[in-house]
């Protein structure tokens, strides 16, 4: 039988190939709506944002004809003492809530890598609620405790409550690089004459600094432009700014908080990226990689 005689009629093959290159070419027609949703998507998230930040610039008074550039909103922020003290408190209760769990954070989340059995999984699965709670459910639950137990509302609530919901934040954080760790290398700094708390000290704790420091950022991004758990939780005066703005936006948006609002969004960014590359910087994963646990 010659090669010729095998090969199928020409006609058949271009018959056979059609199909196959219309399904290749609706394949790559599909990621055109793909890539529509996108940007519809971010479009829509992301608009008003913009727009906040485009008419914080704005000379004039109006929130919907923009005029010429102007710093004058950002001015009177600064000469506004209510709004001020907003953000001193906000700032007291973010280093606080910063400080506070990251060193509760951090024992617990050595104790439930280190711990064993059944104890140690459970607190382990626990330690998960907050993060899927919603946030509403955990201030009115704060806000009943502290009234049952007759605490009067003030700063020291909003400092405990963000300390409580900010836990869990770190420990997810640092579970995954203290099980990164070698053991041996602190059974090691035993052996050599180190006891257990001199191991933690000069050894485990210096390996999570990187994550420690970078937990301690995000933590602080989150606590300042907190406003769900900050609102049950403060008292009368002062007010944490989120809090602030709330009440002032209910009589009418000021261009004012269009500046306020576009410094807290720059600021908030600004750590939020510092957290995510802090890692990187000690030659560690990235923080996007220790949140996945990854």
């Amino acid at each position: 039988m010659t090669l010729a005689a095998t090969r199928p009629p020409v006609g058949t093959r271009t018959r056979a190939a059609a199909p196959t290159a219309r399904r290749r070419r609706g394949a790559e027609r599909r990621p055109r709506f793909a890539i529509a949703v996108t940007v519809l998507f971010f479009a829509l998230l992301y608009l008003p944002i913009g727009v906040v930040v485009l008419f914080s610039f704005n000379s004039q008074k109006s929130l919907t004809v923009f005029k010429d550039f102007s710093l004058r909103w950002y001015s009177a922020f600064l000469h506004d003492d209510v709004l001020i003290d907003s953000v001193g408190m906000s700032l007291e209760v973010s280093l606080v809530a910063m400080a506070g769990s990251i060193v509760l954070g951090v024992a617990l989340a050595l104790g439930l890598v280190r711990g064993r059995g059944r104890l140690g999984s459970f607190a382990g699965l626990v330690m998960l609620v907050p993060l899927i709670t919603p946030e509403i459910v955990t201030g009115v639950a704060a806000m009943l405790l502290f009234k049952g137990l007759g605490i009067t509302l003030s700063t020291t609530t909003v400092m405990l409550a963000e300390i409580t919901f900010s836990i869990s934040y770190v420990t997810v954080i640092l579970r995954s690089r203290i099980a990164a760790l070698n053991p041996e290398v602190e059974e090691a700094a035993m052996d050599l004459g180190a006891t257990r708390r001199q191991a933690l000290r000069l050894v485990t704790l210096p390996a999570l600094f990187p994550s420690i420091l970078a937990s301690a950022v995000l933590i602080f991004a989150l606590v300042f432009d907190d406003f769900v758990l900050a609102y049950f939780t403060t008292g009368v005066d002062p007010q944490p700014l989120s809090v602030r703005i709330y009440s002032a936006i209910r009589f009418g948006v000021q261009p004012t908080i269009n500046a306020v609002g576009t410094l807290m969004l720059a600021g908030s960014i600004a750590l939020i990226a510092l957290a995510l590359a802090i890692p990187r910087l000690f030659g560690r994963r990235g923080g996007l990689d220790l949140l996945s646990g990854n």
